[in-house]
């Protein structure tokens, strides 16, 4: 029998234990991998929050990849509950563990991220439990099957809410999986800006830029489209330096690329940094970051961008002009085009002091939309109107 065990850990959630009688929310993911994305980042952040906003958190997933720095301390209760088929035998005895779990910790809102905590986990948590049903949308849908998106239709009437990354994801909610617009709201990640002082810039020669990306190698995050573009800016800047920061995650992808820096002879000027332990010191010492990605719901990366006082290149996808103001705090250019992204990321290398404008004006932006707080108003507002409701 599988049975739902806590994670071995040390755990710091404190205020769990002290406040055991507050609402019980239950944030329920796919998968901790061991390069976590924005979603799960933002799953244990939201964890760690909710007490101070009168909610108690406990995470439940269905694989964890070993030595996570990130659970080696967890915020919350983090449970496991292994299944690796939701249509077999075992998950139907998942079903029956996960209902039994949710009757003894008493939870009453169960908010999911991805397809099968979406599909999955949802239907049980309605068809077995009183508990109100959150789906956090953070995607275009990029990445989801056919089946999954004639799934996501048939249960358009599952969610009580839909918490959406970002107005293009809101919209693709009501359009492509019919979902009632009145279930669903934008609620845009939220950044501590008290973490992001304005950063300290190490001086450079005259001439001299270093222009960077961050996003784990995935042929969806456009990185080739970037060193098209870095091909057509150095011979007009040749001093400048490209970086792209992230790990490896599609190595057959990772491979095109090197082979594309080769053919392009920008050996001496492109580099692959890795998984970055410090982003803000990585960040102030770019000049500016670029986005290239071909679909996005709402990206972390450009917020945490701003926030470092960088303009921003970004494409036209998903949120990311919700986040860029075109010509105010950096550029929009179209996907797939490395021609427009060269010429944005040019304008901005010819102008520094407009460039640095751009930059102090996205922090600003960033300040005033994009902080915790905002956040986290949203979705306990968005959990006490649902826990009110019958």
């Amino acid at each position: 029998m599988i049975e739902v065990a806590a994670l071995p850990s040390e755990p710091r959630y404190s205020a769990n234990a002290v406040h055991g009688d507050l609402p019980h929310i239950l944030l329920i993911l796919d998968e901790f991998p061991k390069a976590m994305g924005g979603a799960e980042l933002i799953a244990l952040k939201l964890a760690a929050l909710l007490p101070h906003y009168g909610y108690r958190a406990s995470i439940l997933t269905f694989s964890i990849a070993p030595d996570i720095p990130e659970l080696k301390s967890p915020p919350c209760p983090v449970y496991l509950l292994p299944i690796h088929r939701t249509y077999d035998l075992t998950a139907l005895r998942a079903a029956l563990d996960l209902r039994r779990f949710l009757k003894q910790h008493n939870v009453q809102l169960v908010n999911t991220f991805f397809e099968s905590s979406d599909l999955w986990a949802g239907f049980v948590t309605k068809a077995t439990s009183r508990a109100k049903l959150v789906w956090a949308r953070r995607d275009m849908g990029i990445l989801r099957s056919p089946k999954h998106n004639l799934a996501y239709r048939l249960m358009a009437n599952l969610p009580d809410a839909v918490f959406a990354v970002s107005e293009q994801v809101r919209q693709h909610c009501i359009n492509a999986d019919h979902i009632a617009p009145a279930r669903v709201q934008t609620i845009y990640n939220g950044l501590d800006l008290s973490d992001w002082d304005t950063p300290f810039r190490p001086a450079k020669a005259p001439g001299e830029f270093l222009i960077t990306s961050v996003g784990h190698i995935r042929r969806v995050k456009g990185q080739d489209v970037f060193i098209k573009a870095a091909a057509a800016i150095v011979p007009q800047f040749p001093q400048v330096s490209f970086s792209i920061a992230g790990d490896v995650l599609e190595p057959a992808y990772f491979a095109e690329l090197q082979v594309l820096v080769r053919d392009l002879r920008l050996s001496s000027h492109f580099h692959f940094v890795g998984g970055v332990a410090h982003l803000r010191k990585h960040l102030a010492a770019a000049d500016i970051f670029v986005l290239p990605s071909r679909s996005e719901g709402f990206s972390n990366a450009i917020v945490e961008a701003m926030a470092a006082s960088l303009p921003v290149v970004a494409t036209n996808v998903g949120g990311n002009a919700e986040a860029v103001k075109d010509g105010i705090s950096g550029f929009i250019v179209p996907s797939e085009d490395a021609a427009a992204l060269s010429a944005a990321i040019i304008r901005l290398l010819s102008d520094p002091s407009r460039a640095r404008a751009m930059g102090a004006t996205g922090r600003n932006l960033a300040l005033e939309r994009f902080t915790t707080e905002t956040m986290m108003t949203g979705i306990a507002g968005a959990y006490s109107h649902l826990l009110s409701t019958t």
